[in-house]
């Protein structure tokens, strides 16, 4: 390996032992430090034939991570595309997380707000923005608000 393609595989490694990274993340890191393209490129292609760069497997992390911090499904997709996910991984892995979103969008809104018999419109209206910045959905966003979940 020449020293420069050595250099390029070095930044690599450093950056994926601190934390799972997609290609499009891991690329654009590796362009910041001004790589050349195609030493970039060949050593990303590397990283995959090894399995130490797999946007599935970042993908799987991406969501269970988001799904710990209490976040909905619209805004794990956001998240994953805005890392270079592809939409077809960002699928899978939201499948396989095997997430009950209506109870993970009950327990996010009772562990910020108590249940009230009546809410004044305003107050309603904050709550539900609220859920929806989360990444929840109109249902998910129902039934969290409903007293008993029906």
């Amino acid at each position: 390996m020449n020293d420069d393609l050595q250099q390029v595989w070095d930044s690599a490694l450093r950056l994926l032992s601190r934390r799972e990274h997609s290609r499009r993340e891991l690329m654009t890191k590796l362009r910041r430090r001004q790589f050349p393209e195609p030493l970039v490129s060949a050593v990303l292609e590397r990283l995959e034939q090894q399995n130490w760069l797999q946007d599935s497997r970042f993908a799987a992390l991406l969501v269970r991570q988001q799904v710990l911090k209490k976040h909905g499904p619209m805004r794990i997709r956001a998240e994953l595309m805005h890392k270079g996910v592809a939409q077809s991984l960002g699928e899978q892995a939201l499948a396989e997380a095997e997430v009950d979103w209506f109870e993970l969008a009950r327990t996010c809104y009772l562990s910020r707000f108590e249940h009230e018999a009546t809410l004044l419109p305003r107050e309603r209206a904050r709550r539900i923005r609220y859920l929806q910045g989360r990444g929840f959905n109109h249902e998910h966003i129902q039934y969290a608000m409903s007293r008993d979940g029906d």
